[in-house]
């Protein structure tokens, strides 16, 4: 990798551990699932300059929020937010990177949106929520029963996915491709001007 380009991959992890320090809370889900915005660098770095890259920055966002903002669930947070931003970025730009207009931006978000919200589903429910309860020492019903605290929808897993997982990553993602359709052009002209 080219030293110029190394350095935007660096400054754009940077700009998404920042983000992902700024994360808050949102309705329908407990306190340790929380929305931010750090995919979106991860997504603009993966769209200029390559897969590969959008990978390095989602990896360095993690290392440097660890850095700003010790672990509160054990590092399974971490090792899910890694993941999800690995397939939202990679899905959209595997599929940008054969159809490179305006078109091909939008729908590979798209699926990217719900590819990575039927990810997310698959990871939590059968890793990351086991995980999270053997480390933490809860059961299964524990888990769902944080989620039915705030959501009163949920009464199983099944509930669970439908009205707090689903719409919570649709919603994030969603809002992540919006706001990068909107500022991508000027954003992608800045980074090539500095990184060539």
């Amino acid at each position: 990798m080219k030293t110029k380009k190394l350095v935007m991959a660096a400054l754009l992890g940077a700009l998404a551990a920042i983000l992902m320090v700024l994360d808050f809370n949102v309705p329908f889900v407990p306190m340790f699932i929380k929305f931010d915005f750090s995919d979106f660098p991860v997504l603009i770095g993966g769209f200029v300059f390559g897969p590969l890259t959008g990978v390095l920055i989602a990896f360095l966002k993690i290392v440097l929020n660890l850095l700003f903002k010790p672990t509160t669930t054990m590092f399974v947070g971490e090792a899910s937010n890694f993941l999800l931003s690995v397939c939202y970025m990679g899905v959209a730009c595997l599929y940008y990177r054969k159809h490179r207009t305006k078109k091909g931006a939008v729908i590979g978000m798209v699926l990217a949106t719900v590819a990575t919200s039927l990810f997310a589903i698959a990871s939590n429910l059968l890793v990351m929520f086991p995980m999270y309860a053997k480390l933490f020492g809860m059961s299964t019903e524990a888990i769902i029963g944080m989620f039915s605290k705030i959501n009163p929808l949920v009464k199983d897993m099944t509930t669970m996915v439908i009205a707090s997982l689903v719409p919570f990553n649709l919603c994030k993602y969603g809002v992540i491709s919006l706001i990068t359709f909107i500022s991508y052009k000027k954003i992608e002209v800045i980074l090539k001007k500095y990184s060539n």
